[in-house]
């Protein structure tokens, strides 16, 4: 076992996931209101991971000589999350506070919560440029046997965070069981939702110019 590789993985994996993005906050979301929280982790988990392993086998050499397809994932990566932005809005409009700990909880369809967290995972530019890439260009210097220590190490740290900030979440329910908490949620993560479709519009902007 090459237990340095092992940490390293576990630290640049959780580095870069740990970082509040879209997806994180989805997941948060989710988490308060604990509306299909087990299956957004677990699923949001097998996302990282998949991507974690394909880039440490050579998908991010791919795409870095694609670079084409960037701006693609980008574009549609913002304009998925300004409409998700707008539901938010709408949502701290009409806020819909979580029912007590004590009650049946919030539950939407396992069918959306599964295409949200597909969504998420998928349309998010910032994950191929990262995660993919990234941790795929260092796990490229590591020798076949070590690499698989630190795909393993960043697999771990994904599933952990996942379930760490899904189920901790419920730490804040009491606080969205009435209006005026359920209605800072949704606006806060409108903001960020906005925040971040309009940092990747400028990005992409700027690469044109």
């Amino acid at each position: 076992m090459d237990f340095w590789a092992l940490v390293d993985g576990a630290v640049m994996g959780a580095a870069l996931i740990i970082a509040i993005g879209a997806q994180n906050l989805f997941v948060l979301r989710q988490g308060a209101r604990r509306d299909q929280i087990f299956i957004i982790c677990l699923l949001s988990s097998l996302i990282d991971a998949s991507l974690i392993l394909l880039g440490a086998m050579g998908l991010g050499s791919f795409i870095a000589a694609f670079p084409a397809l960037v701006p693609w994932a980008s574009w549609g990566g913002a304009l998925f999350l300004i409409l998700f932005g707008f539901l938010s809005c709408r949502r701290a409009i009409w806020p819909e506070p979580i029912q007590a700990i004590d009650e049946i909880p919030f539950i939407t369809s396992t069918r959306k919560a599964i295409l949200l967290t597909l969504a998420f995972g998928f349309l998010n530019p910032h994950v191929y440029l990262d995660t993919v890439i990234l941790l795929g260009s260092i796990a490229s210097g590591y020798a076949i046997n070590a690499r698989i220590y630190f795909v393993i190490g960043a697999v771990v740290a994904s599933f952990v965070w996942f379930f760490a900030i899904g189920y901790g979440a419920r730490l804040f329910a009491p606080v969205m069981q009435n209006r005026t908490g359920a209605r800072c949620l949704e606006l806060i993560v409108a903001t960020m939702m906005f925040f971040i479709a309009a940092s990747l519009i400028y990005d992409q902007l700027a690469a044109i110019d």
